[in-house]
């Protein structure tokens, strides 16, 4: 991890006081005082979101570990010879990825404050069971309660971005798909950020879990390494 974005993260980190963490030494305690389980499950999804947004949106990170592992083709839909003729220029393809890319982090950050408010769905009847779910328990949770409200948000912002897009290379691209369904190739690429989002929670998550300790937020370290002491 860079040093501007642990630098971020360390900015984002909860911390809830030396207080709490006496309080949390207790094990076995399914409320800490001023604290819940509730408290627990979304502080980790906070935190697990907020370092998925980080990576995701960070210079080179989205496309590096997501994107280029699908590939173009697969996000703007195969158009035979229309869309052999874009790539065949490997220079226009990488210009045209990063254009792209570029397009993908507006849509991580639009995507956000969405995930941030659904965080308070988690209610005290799920919050042992998450607790005591799988490495990835919160964040499948969350996506269930989501549903497709990503991707019906980005939609829109991302069709917006590709017809008014300035950079020649999207320009180009679009002049060459003639007919091209624009809200159809976003429709698409907001579908390939929404897997990249939860699939960045995930891994958060899991390493929150594996080292609480590590985030230096009491209450995490109090709930999820309980088994570690």
């Amino acid at each position: 991890m860079t040093d501007i974005v642990a630098s971020s993260l360390n900015r984002r980190v909860f911390i809830v006081g030396a207080s709490a963490a006496s309080a949390l030494a207790l094990s076995g305690c399914n409320t800490i005082p001023g604290y819940s389980l509730t408290d627990a499950v979304r502080r980790l999804l906070l935190l697990s979101s907020e370092r998925a947004f980080v990576r995701l949106t960070a210079p080179g990170g989205y496309w590096d570990q997501q994107v280029a592992r699908i590939g173009l083709g697969s996000i703007m839909g195969t158009r035979g010879d229309i869309l052999s003729s874009i790539l065949t220029s490997a220079l226009f393809k990488n210009q045209l990825e990063d254009a792209f890319a570029d397009l993908a982090v507006q849509g991580a950050e639009s995507a956000a404050p969405i995930v941030a408010d659904a965080v308070r769905v988690v209610g005290g009847s799920a919050a042992e069971q998450l607790i005591r779910g799988g490495p990835t328990a919160a964040t499948g949770f969350l996506r269930g309660e989501l549903g497709n409200r990503l991707v019906e948000a980005m939609v829109p912002e991302l069709g917006q971005a590709i017809r008014v897009a300035q950079d020649p290379v999207i320009g180009q691209a679009i002049a060459r798909l003639s007919g091209v369904d624009v809200s159809g190739v976003a429709s698409r690429f907001s579908a390939t950020i929404n897997d990249a989002i939860w699939n960045e929670m995930g891994i958060e998550e899991s390493a929150i879990r594996s080292n609480p300790r590590a985030t230096n937020d009491p209450l995490l370290i109090g709930v999820f390494g309980l088994g570690n002491l």
